[in-house]
């Protein structure tokens, strides 16, 4: 190992956040830490999936520890409702209170986008030969925007202009899918800056009573269970599937669609559900509840808009291929997802925003049992195989050190090098804070 460096992280999303980004995000501050070096966090107040803000965390800063890493979370606006300018007018806010909070220079700053502007808060600490500035990109933040038309066509162009100028001032940037570094190359970042990093399977493989659980759940013997787990947003364009379960309610098959999970979509989905005996809506389950319900299903579900296709890497999938059942993906032919799929062998895919297509592949693979035994015996070694925590981890740990070791080397455009140390800005208002340990890990 290198000497050991002061490592600042920044990134909206953390543990005890179950899903999305805050696993990977947490999973990464651990590597790092684990690997000697000095890490801290500077995160928000945990809210997602959910949108609102969990139990015991109001407070304008709290200060905690997760085993080795020490964390400091900010205050933020958290929308009921969340749209495209109130969820930018959260990370906004988030940004500016991340960088107002103090401490003494790191070596490397990292960002974790989405939220990009959290990336406009760790350049203002990068100084040639003292600061090295590198940015994870989870999700492609001018595509998403694109792509869900959340701010219109100039809106869109402008997030375009945003995310290059950002991104090119970092020292180094990962992308998490070979499908992402083409799309940053395309957007104008140089290719040897960018270094690939999968996102790896996080969930641990306890499963408990899978035949206890689908009868807790009601899931009644013969009945083929299509479950999709995970986020109810706009991007997951999850109405196809209510529609699927309601031309199943018409066919009387034997089969029922189960949303899993929470999101700012799911009260609108339940209410365009009501009265559909094949589509049943079911809260957050405990981990090892979770990691079961997965393994109880007999066909998982990736469902996206059709607009969908540069944006992002779904995270579920990482949890569906290690969980041994058959993935049934709607989907672009365009998106990582669809590429992930293919290259695991573990499920198979429709075109999107086709309920009776959909409906149609799941009675298909969940029919063949056997072959839906083969595709997630595939999806499973496949998330062994390049989706390891390992790999991960010592890619994480080596492209610190690599931004580290080049920082003398990086030159800042259109500032001379610094010769003192600047002071670190206080914060312009007085905060309260508290500590304690974080007791929660990401599932």
């Amino acid at each position: 190992m290198t000497k050991a460096l002061r490592v600042l992280i920044l990134g909206l999303n953390y543990a005890p956040e179950p899903t999305g980004i805050a696993p990977y995000t947490t999973g990464m501050a651990h590597f790092l830490a684990e690997a000697g070096h000095d890490v801290h966090v500077i995160t928000g107040l945990p809210h997602y999936p959910h949108w609102e803000i969990a139990e015991g965390y109001r407070g304008r800063r709290i200060h905690e520890e997760d085993g080795k890493v020490r964390i400091t979370r900010v205050s933020h606006p958290v929308p009921a409702v969340p749209t495209g300018k109130s969820r930018i007018k959260m990370e906004a806010v988030f940004a500016l209170q991340a960088a107002a909070v103090a401490g003494p220079r790191p070596d490397v700053v990292l960002a974790v986008s989405p939220a990009l502007l959290t990336v406009a808060a760790a350049l203002r600490w990068r100084t040639p030969g003292r600061t090295a500035v590198g940015v994870i990109t989870q999700d492609l933040y001018s595509r998403a925007i694109a792509e869900t038309g959340a701010l219109g066509g100039r809106g869109a162009k402008a997030a375009e202009r945003l995310e290059r100028a950002l991104l090119r001032r970092a020292d180094g940037v990962i992308a998490i899918h070979e499908s992402f570094r083409r799309s940053l190359v395309d957007l104008g970042i140089d290719d040897d800056r960018i270094t690939t990093i999968r996102n790896w399977t996080h969930i641990k493989g306890v499963v408990g009573d899978t035949q206890k659980l689908r009868h807790r759940l009601g899931w009644r013997d013969g009945e083929i269970i299509a479950l999709h787990a995970g986020n109810m947003g706009a991007k997951q364009g999850l109405e196809n599937v209510v529609e699927a379960a309601r031309a199943a309610d018409r066919d009387g098959l034997p089969m029922r669609f189960v949303l899993l999970g929470a999101g700012n979509q799911r009260a609108y989905l339940e209410e365009l559900g009501a009265g559909i005996e094949r589509l049943q809506f079911i809260d957050p389950l405990p981990g090892d509840e979770f990691q079961t319900a997965m393994a109880a299903a007999d066909v998982l579900l990736l469902n996206e808009r059709p607009e969908v296709a540069e944006m992002c890497v779904p995270s579920k999938l990482t949890s569906y291929f290690a969980s041994g059942r058959p993935v049934v993906a709607a989907t672009s032919s365009k998106s990582a997802a669809t590429s992930e799929v293919i290259a695991s062998g573990g499920g198979r895919l429709v075109a999107p925003g086709q309920p009776e297509a959909l409906l149609q592949v799941v009675m298909e693979v969940g029919a063949d049992k056997e072959e839906a035994l083969a595709m997630g015996l595939r999806g499973q070694l496949f998330a062994r195989d390049a989706l390891a925590e390992g790999a991960a981890r010592t890619a994480y740990v080596t492209w610190v050190e690599q931004l580290a070791g080049a920082r003398r080397a990086a030159v800042l455009p259109m500032a001379a090098p610094a010769t003192e140390e600047p002071a670190v800005p206080a914060p312009r208002r007085a905060f309260t804070s508290r500590s304690r340990r974080l007791g929660a890990k990401a599932v």
